[in-house]
């Protein structure tokens, strides 16, 4: 961090002539800071503004299910800790934060769409409190990977009325449940477009 508010220093000394301005040196920052979360978001399988899984995480967990539902249907063994079961259906529930009206959609504006986001989370946790995992995607949406039974329909219900009933300020966070495609490389291309909202 040093050297690069050394180097904005002597390049704004360069060029304007004075020091950087007050600007300039928040540009930097915010840079700095999201450059070094993109980097711990790899290493870590949480969101450390959220607490909730890593959209990289999420990747690793649909990875697993879809070598485990390979190595079903190829008649191999399936790896440690997966059963028939892991290897059954699965679905994303996702809830997301519209774009509109919404109070983190101001510039800059980093943690009130964490927290939102961090609150969606914790409403996931209550009505899916098993084994599944709750994932932050992008700046808007958190996925739940779940798998499908009788009471999924049921269950999106009881989030979709909790999210409702949460007091912030904006437009209802929409709740919809996602299928997924038949191979890997279309579940990764799906979670990113879904991170992009």
């Amino acid at each position: 961090m040093e050297e690069a508010l050394e180097a904005l220093r002597t390049s704004w000394r360069v060029v304007v002539g004075t020091d950087p301005s007050y600007e300039a040196i928040v540009a930097l920052l915010t840079a700095w800071n999201e450059t070094t979360l993109g980097y711990l978001h790899q290493l870590s399988c949480e969101d450390p503004l959220t607490g909730l899984a890593s959209q990289a995480h999420l990747r690793t967990r649909l990875a697993e299910l879809y070598r485990a539902e390979m190595a079903t249907m190829d008649g191999s063994s399936v790896p440690t800790g997966m059963g028939p079961a892991e290897a059954a259906e699965f679905a994303l529930v996702m809830c997301s934060v519209p774009w509109g009206d919404d109070p983190s959609d101001e510039q800059g504006d980093h943690f009130t769409r964490a927290m939102r986001l961090t609150r969606m989370g914790e409403m996931a946790r209550t009505v899916f409190s098993r084994n599944e995992t709750i994932a932050r995607l992008g700046s808007r949406s958190v996925a739940v990977l779940v798998p499908r039974d009788a009471r999924l329909g049921r269950r999106v219900r009881v989030l979709r009325t909790l999210l409702s009933d949460l007091e912030v300020d904006g437009p209802p966070a929409r709740v919809w449940i996602e299928g997924l495609p038949r191979s890997d490389t279309g579940a990764v291309m799906l979670l990113d477009e879904l991170a992009r909202g």
